[in-house]
């Protein structure tokens, strides 16, 4: 039997999170920056750009894969394991890679590039082994680190983007809601996750009948469980009096979305109302500062100013927002639009960005817990949009 190396394996119809027409638009940006920099061709390796510039959101399971983008044509490359399905969600042409033998993966690659390149790749991706083996199979003439590039590029979203960005966080109310008609006394956090995650897997599925459903999911943590703000689900009981932080994450076609919400259960104590409402109060104000040309280190600067002046930036645990997009907790993360101290990129009309102080008050501290209220904002022309609708505060989040 003749077994190849790589081939094409095309059946069933093509569906996409976005029109055609968007990811020509993603590719012809891309084109540009390529142009800049003197690449021929991009070999990209991990699952946000992929997916940005195809459409395809691999499931890796220990095997590599690609796409490729030279100034003629767009190829993702996949492994046999998953036969037609990666054509059947990608933009532009697709490559079944085989096991037959080892790094047929960058023989499939080298097909498309050609041998002595001038290649861009992903430098904050693609490890030490898989770099050698580029330069190996590949012999550039040159090769430069693209992703900071492709970063810049993702992080001014286009409006298709915000209409599924809206969507993620319409969804993420829809599970906050039943989040917060599961919490009662002597309930576990693990029941009331799942209440909240399949809430919203519900609703995506009614909402986007032809997208791929993976990924959605919720931490919902109670009491000491609420210190870090990712800390994972336990099988803990809520008691009167503890403090809840509600996380919700819809995952649709790639794109993430969340809400996350301080709430107590009954009750709450007057050390626990103080923290709480100065929270609320720097979170508001956060909100107010993301307009256009403010810099992420201005807005830091200043709300870490407000927690000073009443005596709590000291519980502060981490920066007070981050860019929406093409991510996820494990791809994706667009360091370049954070609001953090040293980060100094300014705010555009149509970056999507979160407001989300924390506080972490120590156990056996008056009003011990995590305190964290999060919203998504679309920066518009001369202000911003608030797309997230569950309420935050205590008027609303007392419960069970």
């Amino acid at each position: 039997m003749d077994r190849p190396d790589f081939y094409r394996f095309h059946q069933g119809n093509r569906s996409l999170p976005f029109a055609e027409a968007e990811y020509d638009a993603r590719l012809a940006g891309l084109l540009d920056a390529m142009d800049k920099l003197g690449v021929e061709s991009c070999v990209f390796t991990s699952m946000h750009n992929i997916a940005y510039y195809s459409g395809f959101l691999y499931c890796a399971f220990g095997r590599p894969y690609a796409l490729v983008v030279t100034k003629s044509q767009s190829v993702t490359i996949s492994a046999g394991i998953d036969a037609a399905q990666p054509w059947r969600r990608c933009h532009g042409d697709n490559i079944t890679y085989t096991d037959w033998q080892r790094n047929n993966y960058w023989r499939a690659i080298l097909s498309v590039t050609g041998p002595g390149k001038v290649i861009g790749f992903e430098g904050d991706h693609i490890t030490l082994a898989q770099k050698a083996l580029f330069d190996e199979f590949l012999t550039p003439a040159r090769s430069l680190d693209i992703a900071p590039a492709t970063m810049r590029q993702r992080m001014h979203k286009s409006p298709a983007e915000i209409a599924l960005i809206r969507a993620g966080a319409e969804v993420a109310d829809i599970g906050g809601y039943a989040i917060k008609d599961a919490i009662k006394e002597g309930v576990r956090e693990i029941d009331v996750a799942m209440a909240g995650r399949d809430a919203m897997e519900l609703e995506i599925a009614k909402r986007f009948p032809d997208a791929e459903y993976r990924d959605t999911w919720v931490w919902f943590q109670s009491g000491i469980n609420t210190d870090g703000a990712h800390n994972p689900v336990t099988a803990r009981k809520l008691q009167r009096g503890d403090i809840l932080s509600l996380n919700t994450f819809p995952m649709i076609s790639g794109y993430y979305t969340a809400l996350e919400r301080t709430l107590f259960v009954g009750t709450v104590d007057d050390a626990s109302l103080e923290i709480w409402n100065a929270n609320v109060a720097a979170h508001e104000y956060g909100m107010s500062l993301l307009k256009p040309g403010a810099s992420c280190a201005e807005v830091t600067h200043k709300i870490n100013d407000f927690f000073a002046e009443r005596d709590l930036l000291q519980y502060r645990t981490f920066g007070y927002g981050h860019s929406f997009g093409v991510l996820s907790h494990y791809y994706g993360r667009e360091a370049g639009l954070e609001l953090r101290e040293d980060i100094d990129t300014v705010l555009e009309p149509g970056m999507v960005i979160s407001m989300e102080p924390m506080l972490t008050i120590a156990e056996g501290q008056p009003g011990a817990g995590g305190y964290r209220e999060h919203d998504i904002l679309v920066i518009t022309e001369d202000g911003n949009e608030n797309i997230t609708g569950y309420p935050y505060g205590p008027e609303f989040n007392v419960v069970g």
